[in-house]
Parts: C-alpha cells; sequence; structure tokens
C-alpha cells in the first residue's frame, strides 16, 4: 500500500488580490505563509517521504522545499512541469472577478461544474488534457515502489485531478470545492489505478484559520 500526499503551494499575493496565476503566471509567497510553511514542514515531518514531487513554479517548489528542510532523513525532490497549474490562456494574471463579469456561467462552470466550462474561449487547457497530465504523472510513480509520495502543486489541477484519481465525473471534479493554501491531502492506492480517500483538505495543523479562498482557481 502506498500513500500519496498532496499539498497545495502557501498563499501568494496574487491568491490575496484574486488574480489567475495559472501554468506560466506566478507571484511570490506572502510573508505569513512563510510561517504556515514552517507548520506544514513541522505537521509532515512524522512522515518518511519517500521521494518528493513538486511543480517548478516558484510557490510550489518554495512549498516543497519548506517541507523538504523538516523531513527526518535525506529525500530527493523533483521539480516538474506536469505538476504545473491549469493553463488558463488569456485568463492568467486576470481577476477573478473581471472574469465573473464578462463571463458568468463561465465562471460558475469553471468553479462548480467543469463539464460545462469551455476552454477555447481562453485558449486554456481542456479538463481532459489538465487532469491527465497530472493523474498520468502520479500514476507513474508506481515503478518507484515507494511507502510514501508526497505531490506539492495547485489549487484547480489538484483539485480536478485528484477527485478524477478518485473516478468522480467531470461535472463533479470540482463541486466540493477547491482545496485551500497549505492544506493536506491523502490517498491510498495498492495498484496505482484504484485510489482510496483518506483525508481532503486539512489545515487543522495551522495556528489560525486561513480564509478559503472562493474565486475559483486563481491559485
Amino acid at each position: 500500500m502506498t500513500l500519496l500526499y498532496f499539498v497545495r503551494h502557501g498563499r501568494t499575493e496574487w491568491n490575496l488580490e484574486g488574480r489567475f496565476q495559472g501554468h506560466q503566471a506566478d507571484s511570490p509567497l506572502l510573508p505569513a505563509t512563510l510561517e504556515d510553511l514552517e507548520v506544514l514542514g513541522e505537521h509532515l515531518a512524522s512522515v518518511s517521504f519517500d521521494h518528493i514531487f513538486s511543480s517548478d513554479l516558484p510557490r510550489a517548489a518554495k512549498t516543497a522545499e519548506a517541507i523538504l528542510e523538516k523531513q527526518p532523513r535525506s529525500t530527493e525532490l523533483t521539480l516538474t512541469p506536469e505538476l504545473r497549474e491549469w493553463q488558463l490562456g488569456k485568463l492568467e494574471g486576470t481577476k477573478v472577478s473581471l472574469m465573473q463579469s464578462l463571463y458568468p456561467k463561465q465562471h460558475h462552470a469553471f468553479r462548480h461544474n467543469l463539464a460545462k466550462f469551455n476552454p477555447r474561449l481562453f485558449e486554456a487547457e481542456s479538463v481532459f488534457m489538465a487532469t491527465q497530465r497530472m493523474g498520468n504523472f502520479v500514476k507513474a510513480q508506481k515503478e518507484l515502489g515507494a511507502d510514501n509520495l508526497l505531490f506539492v502543486s495547485h489549487g484547480a489541477i489538484s483539485t480536478a485531478s485528484i477527485r478524477s484519481l478518485l473516478g468522480y465525473d467531470t461535472a463533479e471534479l470540482r463541486k466540493a470545492g477547491g482545496l485551500t493554501n497549505s492544506s493536506v491531502t491523502i490517498l491510498e492506492t495498492d495498484d496505482f489505478e484504484h485510489f482510496h480517500l483518506k483525508l481532503w483538505n486539512d489545515i487543522s495543523f495551522l495556528q489560525h484559520e486561513q480564509e478559503v479562498m472562493q474565486t475559483g482557481l486563481s491559485k
């Protein structure tokens, strides 16, 4: 049995401003988030990860490095574009409120029913392409024969991809809401084809209540 840990990166300036970041755009982690990441690292220090994988975008890579610093033994960290956020095309860098104003139905679809989201309007990555990109990367780690693996990624891609691995239909991939910054989600698998949810979107270890972003995946 392998446990798969998924962490969403710490909160950034653009998260605070309500902007889409996506696959190319990035913004610095907030100062308060650095304290959260130290707590997150200590929380996960009891888990000896066989390997840590992270999106190569700075906001995720710095989150992964904070966790790595607290690991009880030497652990390899691999940065990869396969775990980058959803490629959101024209939306990247723009205010979420602007999308909501100009494309209210698409804004609602992106947040609540991805089956109705039309990526062509924004020159964005399709739901299938995004979830397959991350999902296939996760499944490819079967060959490691590991006990504990950590994947540090982003809000939109992680939420949709994890629920896709769990077998949810497209319309339900974001129905339960998005993952919170610095949160921990855990799946277990014995064949990397069938997955069981053990923990979803946990931030109980933080010392304060984080504001849960309700702005789609600007994250």
